[in-house]
């Protein structure tokens, strides 16, 4: 989302002191954000219109070339003082209030706000694009739908380039207004835009979420605005030429590009951002498409388009946690955003960007903004710890009841010991504590080392006593540790596990090098993974399970059964037996699905053919598996987490998940009489 810098002057005239005002730029906001809000309403109505962004970028890179070219400073921290209290008074006020705002309406319905509080609280600073990305994040999942500060990604990308480019425009010479202060800057931005360009194409196929969300891979955009502005100035001939452009053909083709798939992403963007450079620069008096960029109301939601971007994803996110929405709410929230984007237009960014220099000082500016942002972080930190949720109250019950765990090192945010303590207190015998607990500590969310492997593979000395040693090996991500208490439950004793999280799990080693695995290393898992099969015993069972909904990128790949296959071959030749487990049902977060009092229409669920439909390609796999291999089972468990066609968070009033697509151990364990009839003729202990 590009922030609305000083008026941008017209090319050719960057000599002037003052720049003259395009007011069709604030159309061509209006035209971004429109598309941007009709895309968070419903990806099926305009899939690619998230690309409004990219046009924010373009304008952006456009405009802030332009305020910077005809400013006259004294020195370089003239220069870069006037430019920074300019971006504070206008970012920071609009944003500390709906991160404030938002945090506390968040905390009202999100029973555990921890990762959207931080999202906020970082986005002060203009850093929420890195947090986004170290939570390996997938931007298009529906899961960034309830967070309501995800969309703050693209401001951090934007703050990042602003720390960046004055120094280009100071040093070049162009800020200066040197000899060949535009020549050096065009070449320097040029080269530049080449290679954050190349690393964009290349980044997207290797790793989504960094090309998405860090600032290099965007850079290009942003760039191509400036590139416009100073690339006429230089080539007058350029500029005639793209004037002669149609600008309704123009818009036509970026709105034709809006609508192709998600899939299309590279091509898509590249589109966008070209084409946004050309309307910038045809979009002239005389023409139907300015009439329409420029009438009042049209100009006014580009006036209003920072706003509306901080506000209008809030709303939606907010309302996905409680009314949810529905084709008679979308008015009404429509109207919401646009009330909340006027208010804050009028009463927070226009007077106080319009305070002169003269009246409050640089310094008092960066003071003010400091304190503004340091205390609403502090706000916003402290709601984060404060927030009670179940989680905390049975882990300190536990704790208290059971003072020798306290020793257990484990994450609280590792969901499958988060499931381990919510399945009880009290425990019943047939669910040890203990033991459920040191099977969970199983699942890392950190780098796998080899003790690791062989803490939780090996059997420890405690188990050498009983009758029947471990034979079930299961590894994959936190779907397969899904299953992993059935199993347990199922043939007690004999079951071991290793299985990661954060966008790792067994995959092919070509794709694990291209996961955004940051926090992982998940081509030394799949190693170690790979040569413990190579060694294991006869009669052992390797069971592998990976994440399988729609927007899961181990369902997307076409390596994902070359995976599997590969080692179901390789326990094969080792006369292990090979086990591919189902997935969960895909009902989405379970919090919306419980009634409550500000959600009179809670999730009912989703209907067994459905889910079927969903996992037709898991299905696909098991089968071709099952008849190409004598020593394989596809281990298919849906059924048992549904009732009378229908699958949802709960039956007869038994919670089934803890969270999105995680199962907690009660409902787990509530597998094992299924688990056990459809393995007795394949596994005998």
């Amino acid at each position: 989302m590009a922030a609305v810098a000083n008026p941008p002057q017209t090319p050719n005239k960057i000599k002037q002191a003052k720049s003259s005002y395009r007011p069709e730029i604030d159309g061509l906001r209006a035209f971004a954000i429109i598309a941007v809000i009709i895309n968070h309403f419903n990806k099926d109505w305009l899939p690619s219109g998230y690309l409004g962004v990219d046009i924010f970028f373009v304008i952006s890179g456009y405009v802030i070339t332009s305020s910077l070219s005809g400013r006259e400073s004294k020195n370089l921290g003239d220069f870069l003082s006037g430019f920074y209290q300019r971006r504070i008074k206008r970012l920071v006020p609009a944003l500390v209030v709906f991160v404030l705002v938002t945090s506390i309406l968040i905390c009202l319905f999100n029973p555990d706000p921890g990762t959207a509080l931080k999202t906020g609280m970082t986005s002060l600073f203009g850093l929420s694009n890195l947090y986004l990305f170290k939570q390996s994040t997938d931007y298009f999942a529906q899961s960034t739908e309830l967070n309501p500060f995800t969309h703050t990604w693209s401001l951090g990308v934007e703050e990042q380039f602003y720390l960046l480019f004055p120094l280009f425009i100071w040093f070049s010479g162009f800020g200066r207004q040197a000899k060949n202060g535009a020549r050096n800057l065009f070449v320097w931005i040029g080269a530049l835009t080449v290679a954050s360009l190349t690393s964009f194409i290349c980044l997207y196929q290797a790793n989504q979420p960094a090309a998405y969300f860090l600032m290099p891979p965007r850079f290009w955009e942003m760039a191509a605005g400036c590139l416009i502005f100073i690339g006429f100035q230089k080539r007058a001939k350029i500029e005639r030429t793209l004037e002669k452009a149609p600008p309704l053909l123009v818009v036509t083709a970026i709105v034709a590009v809006m609508f192709l798939p998600i899939s299309w992403a590279v091509p898509a963007t590249i589109s966008t951002v070209v084409l946004s450079a050309i309307l910038i620069a045809c979009l002239k008096s005389g023409t139907a498409a300015f009439t329409i960029f420029t009438h009042k109301k049209v100009v006014y939601i580009g006036l209003i388009s920072y706003s509306l971007y901080l506000w209008h994803w809030g709303i939606l996110s907010i309302s996905r946690w409680s009314t949810g929405i529905h084709w008679w709410s979308s008015p009404l929230l429509l109207l919401l955003m646009f009330i909340l984007a006027s208010f804050s237009y009028a009463c927070i960014e226009r007077p106080l960007r319009g305070i002169p220099p003269d009246v409050l000082k640089p310094k008092a500016v960066f003071l003010l903004g400091l304190c503004a942002l340091g205390g609403s972080a502090t706000v916003v930190t402290a709601a984060s710890k404060v927030t009670i949720n179940e989680l905390t109250v049975v882990s300190a019950l536990f704790f208290a009841a059971n003072p020798d765990m306290r020793r257990v090192t484990f994450d609280y945010g590792n969901g499958v010991i988060a499931s381990a303590l919510l399945s009880a207190p009290p425990w019943d015998s047939k669910t040890n504590p203990v033991e459920a607990i040191a099977l969970a500590r199983c699942h890392y969310s950190r780098p796998i080392t080899d003790q690791d492997f062989k803490a939780c593979l090996n059997p420890p000395s405690a188990d050498k006593s009983k009758s029947s040693n471990p034979r079930f090996f299961i590894f994959g991500d936190s779907h397969a540790a899904n299953y992993a208490f059935a199993i347990r439950k199922a043939f007690p004793g004999m079951v071991r596990m290793v299985t990661v999280g954060h966008g790792c799990g067994y995959v092919s080693p070509a794709d694990a090098k291209t996961m955004n695995n940051t926090n992982m290393n998940c081509p030394a898992y799949i190693s170690k993974a790979d040569a413990f099969v190579n060694a294991i015993p006869s009669g052992s069972v390797v069971v592998v399970g990976n994440d399988w909904r729609k927007d899961s990128i181990k369902r997307k790949s076409a390596n994902q059964e070359v995976a599997i296959r590969r080692l179901a071959e390789i326990a094969n030749k080792r006369g292990a037996m090979f086990i591919l487990l189902d997935d969960v049902p895909p009902i989405g977060d379970p919090n919306l699905s419980s009634p409550k009092w500000y959600r009179p229409f809670a999730r009912e669920g989703i209907y067994l053919s459905e889910v079927n439909r969903q996992l037709a390609g898991l299905d696909a796999i098991g089968r071709r598996l099952e008849k190409d291999f004598e020593n394989v089972k596809y281990l298919k468990l849906r059924n048992g987490l549904c009732e009378s066609n229908k699958c949802s968070s709960s039956i007869g009033g038994k919670v089934l998940y803890w969270n999105d697509g995680h199962l907690t151990v009660n409902a787990s364990e509530r597998l094992a009489t299924e688990v056990k009839n459809q393995l007795q003729s394949f596994v005998k202990p």
